[in-house]
């Protein structure tokens, strides 16, 4: 298996995580959007060459019945102007429900200094790790459906053969 990375689009941010040849997810980095998708695709060209990786799952944010709202056309759209600019595939992966993990998977933020509220660099670090979390487990999520789907296809083959 080759390297994949995770993409946790959000307005702000995007979370990145990255999944080694064993089919490990793991966090890898936050960074912030671009005013222009083009620029986006430009740090994420660049992450794919450093990371070895060959493919893209990018989240994509149904509502709770599973249809596509405005943020999953918003996704879309962003996947329909980065795509061509990367010479990578990009498939989606259901992600409802990933930030509620994240944010139990990362914990409560700290509180500030002296016990009081936290401080907007600690906010921001805070939503930027839960990004980063998010997209691990969006892409653990599509690693685990692949593996599921690879042994339901190889169970079959081997009874199809045994005939």
């Amino acid at each position: 298996m080759s390297r994949i990375l995770g993409l946790d689009l959000g307005e702000k941010r995007i979370g990145i995580a990255v999944a080694d040849a064993n089919g490990i997810a793991t966090p890898l980095m936050t960074i912030r959007r671009a005013r222009r998708p083009a620029d986006d695709a430009v740090a994420i060209a660049s992450l794919l060459s450093d990371q070895g990786a060959t493919e893209i799952v990018v989240g994509l944010p149904l509502e709770a019945a599973g249809q596509e709202g405005a943020q999953a056309r918003i996704t879309r759209d962003w996947v329909a102007a980065v795509s061509p600019l990367l010479d990578a595939p990009l498939r989606y992966r259901d992600e409802r429900l990933t930030s509620h993990l994240a944010e139990q998977r990362v914990g409560p933020m700290k509180r500030g200094r002296s016990g009081g509220p936290p401080s907007k660099t600690q906010r921001d670090a805070h939503r930027a790790r839960v990004d980063r979390e998010a997209a691990a487990i969006i892409l653990q999520d599509e690693l685990d459906a692949r593996t599921a789907k690879s042994t339901h296809d190889q169970s079959t083959h081997d009874m199809e053969s045994s005939r």
